[in-house]
């Protein structure tokens, strides 16, 4: 059994990355720039560049995967497009090979009966639930990569430890949420994850998503990160909006209070009897907020 988001992983991720690491490099950017940018290692774009990684032929021979490349690393390379912009248009250009192009074939193709399958749920249908989870479940891993790679991410993990966790569309509970089982830790000045992300791990985390989308906040995501003056101007001075909650209420009707307005994307607290002050990143997705506490750093 393999999913059409293995294939994403296995087959386009490894072309695509190392297709614009090297028109990345033809540009004049330095691996570590190219590393900044794809949010990797160092020694990963070296892999890329040289070919130390395999590369599906059909990828690479696909004329809008090239066109694509071309784009982005023109945009990138020159400051005319953001990180998040080319995540935007790789994201959907993704969505669209799996919805009958190239991608979709190539899942056939390792799933022989699946071309043939003829029941009510399609595979290949964006909007399914099982499609959505997928979605869900790819979007933390992404965001914990992120954060493992973030030089310095473990100075921000509290000491009750961090999780990054994701809702689904229609979210109405803790089981509808992605998160890491356990918890995010600083071992040794290194953000340790302690497994890959599952649905009804989390439930201090989970809990805030969930206040937060009851209140009317558009965030599916969240990172809990420590609370430090400094963290709280940093994410103000990036733009986003910081709103204080009181530690000593209960959890939910307290975040809900404070975002009764739907502007805020940043919650904290800073402590209270037996309670260690903390900062919520509330974001679209988990990519998102992982990047968010990277740009802080």
């Amino acid at each position: 059994m393999r999913f059409i988001e293995e294939v994403v992983v296995d087959e386009f991720l490894p072309t695509y990355r190392s297709m614009l690491a090297e028109a990345l490099r033809e540009r004049g950017l330095t691996q570590s720039e190219v590393a900044d940018l794809l949010g990797i290692s160092q020694s990963a774009v070296s892999k890329y560049v040289h070919g130390e990684v395999e590369r599906n032929d059909r990828l690479l021979a696909h004329r809008g995967l090239t066109e694509l490349v071309d784009r982005i690393a023109e945009g990138l390379s020159d400051g005319e497009m953001s990180s998040v912009q080319a995540l935007v248009e790789t994201e959907v250009f993704v969505r669209e090979l799996e919805q009958g192009g190239v991608l979709a074939r190539l899942h056939e193709e390792a799933v022989p009966g699946l071309a043939d399958h003829d029941g009510e749920f399609a595979v290949h249908d964006p909007d399914s639930k099982l499609r959505a989870a997928e979605r869900t479940l790819s979007s933390v891993r992404r965001g914990l990569r992120v954060l493992e790679n973030t030089s310095g991410f473990a100075t921000l993990i509290p000491a009750v430890g961090s999780n990054l966790v994701q809702a689904l569309p229609d979210a109405g509970g803790i089981d509808d949420v992605a998160a890491v089982p356990g918890r995010i830790l600083d071992v040794k000045g290194r953000a340790t994850i302690p497994g890959e992300p599952e649905f009804g791990v989390s439930e201090h985390v989970a809990s805030v998503v969930l206040a937060a989308r009851a209140a009317g906040s558009p965030a599916r995501a969240a990172l809990n990160v420590r609370y430090d003056e400094s963290v709280v101007e940093s994410l103000d001075a990036a733009g986003h909006t910081a709103v204080e909650f009181d530690a000593e209420a209960a959890l939910e009707p307290a975040i809900a209070d404070v975002l009764a307005d739907g502007e805020a994307d940043v919650v904290y607290q800073t402590g209270g009897m037996g309670v260690e002050p903390v900062v919520y990143l509330l974001g679209p997705d988990a990519v998102t907020v992982a990047e968010w506490a990277r740009d802080i750093l």
